[in-house]
């Protein structure tokens, strides 16, 4: 079953950009222009999170996230916003969001804060049920399990290494933003963060060596990359 977003966005170009963006990677988003639109579409249907742009015409993204959390305290809110002053972020978060994120950003990581918060709400994402185990040349692993299985050798990961490859597995032989993926499995990406991101990459190299085929790829000023050789 799809996760359903309802999307507010006044920016039309834009709208429709996130709504297609959202729609390719397996949700089904309603897109409304402003903030009325937004409120009467959501009394109408069910959606697991509401994508809020804060700055719109006839009722704002704070004023329809007030409303909603007058009776809902459960469908997660993140606001997309142009406004990086801390004092707004604040007032959002205070309304009762449970992310916010300052334009402009890149879609790779409105999808890892989008599936953070559905995870926090306890909305499984659909990834995670349709696909249990990934295929990694000679290796299989099981998020779920937290085990990497090669032939009758079982290794058992921690959390974080598991969390790690499970977000490299999601975008295999594409870039994962190294930033995006600090903020969603360590909440910021600080220096210190940064490091011990790098000293579990490391630990997951060496767990895939015994596959040559597998490979963990930095990629400069970007990200890493998932790399899978005949498989």
């Amino acid at each position: 079953m799809k996760r359903t977003v309802l999307l507010l966005e006044d920016d039309p170009n834009l709208g429709l950009i996130l709504q297609e963006h959202l729609e390719l990677n397996g949700f089904e988003a309603k897109l409304c222009v402003n903030g009325e639109e937004g409120e009467a579409a959501y009394r109408k249907g069910k959606f697991d999170l509401c994508l809020v742009d804060v700055m719109m015409p006839r009722k704002d993204g704070f004023s329809f996230a007030r409303d909603v959390r007058a009776f809902d305290r459960e469908t997660p809110i993140i606001f997309l916003t142009a406004k990086a002053m801390k004092e707004d972020r604040i007032e959002g978060l205070k309304i009762g969001a449970d992310d916010y994120l300052t334009k402009p950003f890149s879609m790779e990581e409105l999808l890892l804060r989008i599936r953070a918060v559905l995870r926090r709400s306890g909305k499984q994402d659909d990834e995670k049920i349709s696909s249990p185990e990934f295929s990694l040349g000679k290796f299989t692993f099981n998020p779920s399990k937290r085990t990497l299985r090669r032939g009758r050798t079982v290794k058992k990961l921690t959390a974080r290494e598991s969390d790690l490859l499970r977000l490299l597995c999601l975008h295999r032989d594409a870039t994962l933003d190294r930033t995006a993926a600090l903020r969603e499995l360590w909440g910021d990406d600080s220096y210190f963060n940064s490091r011990s991101m790098d000293v579990f990459i490391s630990r997951l190299r060496k767990h895939l060596a015994g596959d040559p085929g597998v490979e963990i790829m930095s990629v400069p000023g970007k990200g890493l990359k998932l790399v899978v050789s005949g498989g």
